[in-house]
């Protein structure tokens, strides 16, 4: 009984989540004006180099987003001066929820997205103090150490909210600056478009030149692939975002026109 009635009431909170979402999606697909993009620096090591790499964040650190976009948008006849604006949060000095670990079910998955966004509210200083962001990015920096590995970054559409990995390197700048565009358009509903085992790109909708002859290696990166092909079992990654793109699958997705027209 118990069960329940704890299955009723995260029904109704999802469908109260829902229709608020169905309101920001309507606004943001039309992409008639502005998508303001908050940024909430968390430190993931007690450093005092990743504290200090927050602390000399600003406006900006993040100016490669906001102009990429306006790039790439512009491909497909959009011609909002900003169409992406990002603005700098205080640090947050709480972590996020963890995943759930393994393979979780769908309760599970939706237990920890409610958890993530009655988190996020109540570290969202940047919304009380201002109008709440349309999407809320909360970034973790981690201490640059040669071969270290990432935790995986999310980025989802129900709630317009992300949780990213990054290095607090003045070296990383550019490649963090994709992985946020990757995940803020995880936000805008684009999915990845690479083998998750593999990480390599699908073709064709992975690769930013599909026809290009001869097909490898290619020149940029599309960025829901994630990476640039250079064979059929090797990649890298952008060195930045002048190295990738957004592709007609992925333009489609976000709610632009093909680029083929």
């Amino acid at each position: 009984m118990f069960r329940k009635f704890r299955i009723l009431i995260l029904l109704l909170i999802l469908l109260g989540v829902s229709v608020q979402t169905w309101l920001i999606d309507a606004r943001i697909g039309s992409w008639e004006s502005t998508v303001s993009v908050g940024i909430y620096p968390i430190a993931f090591d007690d450093s005092p180099e990743t504290a200090r790499f927050i602390d000399e964040l600003d406006v900006e650190s993040f100016a490669d987003i906001e102009s990429w976009f306006q790039d790439e948008f512009k491909h497909y006849g959009i011609n909002l001066q900003i169409p992406v604006r990002i603005v700098l949060g205080p640090r947050v000095m709480a972590r996020p929820p963890a995943l759930p670990q393994g393979k979780p079910g769908i309760f599970d998955a939706i237990v920890w997205s409610l958890k993530l966004r009655w988190w996020a509210s109540r570290h969202d200083d940047l919304g009380k103090s201002r109008s709440v962001p349309q999407v809320r990015l909360f970034v973790l920096f981690h201490p640059a150490r040669d071969g270290e590995v990432l935790p995986h970054s999310i980025g989802l559409d129900k709630g317009k909210i992300g949780v990213i990995h990054v290095f607090a390197s003045e070296r990383q700048k550019r490649q963090n600056a994709v992985i946020i565009a990757h995940e803020l358009l995880h936000t805008f509903k684009a999915t990845d478009k690479y083998d998750p085992i593999t990480l390599q790109p699908i073709h064709p909708h992975g690769y930013a030149q599909p026809d290009r002859q001869p097909l490898l290696p290619q020149r940029a990166a599309e960025i829901m692939g994630g990476r640039i092909p250079i064979s059929l079992t090797e990649s890298r990654i952008p060195a930045g975002l002048s190295e990738a793109i957004i592709g007609p699958a992925t333009a489609l997705e976000i709610g632009l026109k093909s680029g083929d027209q």
